[in-house]
């Protein structure tokens, strides 16, 4: 009952593949290059996006990709947002992007979703211009170099067990063939 489509999203690659002794990726801030940051805070890392429009992945309005190993740990009410294509930008985004907690991002998310309309998609485009190439706002998470996964914001603030984590990361892997 949680079926989505999903498919390979271009982005532009900002980080390394380095890892630990025991074969564990490094914490994104150590991975994340120096051309990388800049693509980042620029937003240009989202460029290739426009690939995945163009083929019809993706719109360049509604609520973004969400990774498989973010989308085992939604609720059926949270799932609803996967059905509109998602896209490059949207209400989320605009309202405050990785600024915001997982809850408020996917609650504009399903807001999006009940009253979609081609003003309001033109008012996001507006503003999505304005937040990320002009004023520079909510790029990034506070005190992180990039957006923390919703399973790890789960864990960390003990709305699931780790036991449930491993669970659906486990689910995740098997999911996507890992």
């Amino acid at each position: 009952g949680r079926d989505c489509r999903v498919f390979r999203l271009y982005k532009f690659r900002t980080m390394t593949d380095a890892k630990d002794e025991d074969g564990n990726l490094l914490p994104d801030d150590v991975r994340l290059t120096k051309f990388g940051r800049l693509l980042r805070k620029t937003s240009l890392d989202e460029l290739p996006e426009a690939f995945n429009i163009l083929k019809g992945d993706m719109s360049v309005i509604g609520p973004r990709p969400q990774l498989v190993r973010d989308m085992v740990f939604f609720t059926d009410e949270q799932m609803k947002r996967q059905s509109v294509r998602p896209g490059l930008s949207g209400l989320a985004q605009i309202s405050g992007r990785n600024g915001i907690t997982w809850e408020e991002k996917i609650n504009f998310d399903l807001e999006y979703i009940k009253k979609i309309t081609f003003w309001g998609d033109c008012k996001i485009v507006f503003k999505t211009v304005w937040k990320a190439f002009i004023k520079q706002d909510g790029v990034s998470q506070e005190g992180m170099d990039t957006a923390e996964d919703l399973g790890d914001y789960l864990l960390h603030n003990g709305k699931v067990s780790e036991e449930e984590y491993k669970e659906l990361q486990e689910k995740a892997r098997m999911l996507i063939g890992v």
